[in-house]
């Protein structure tokens, strides 16, 4: 039980260090640090560094939510403490 426990946690830790990764890339480097490269790169008629910047980081940040719960679910599932 206590393994089982500490797998789940591990499980757990490691799906939201996986997509806080994830959102730190896609906020802070598309967004500010990979701008520049990112302007030479049209996305409806607009730069894409100003694109992430302004309204891409939020589908993503949304998308995001829906990766973790869905994640969470299965992992839920997988040890047998869903609801």
């Amino acid at each position: 039980m206590e393994k089982s426990r500490e797998n789940y946690w591990k499980t757990v830790l490691g799906l939201v260090r996986n997509i806080l990764i994830v959102w730190f890339v896609v906020s802070y480097g598309c967004g500010i640090i990979f701008a520049g490269a990112l302007d030479s790169i049209k996305l409806g008629g607009y730069p894409l560094g100003f694109w992430f910047a302004q309204q891409g980081a939020i589908y993503i940040f949304v998308a995001l939510i829906f990766f973790y719960s869905n994640r969470m679910a299965k992992i839920d599932e997988e040890y047998d403490v869903a609801e």
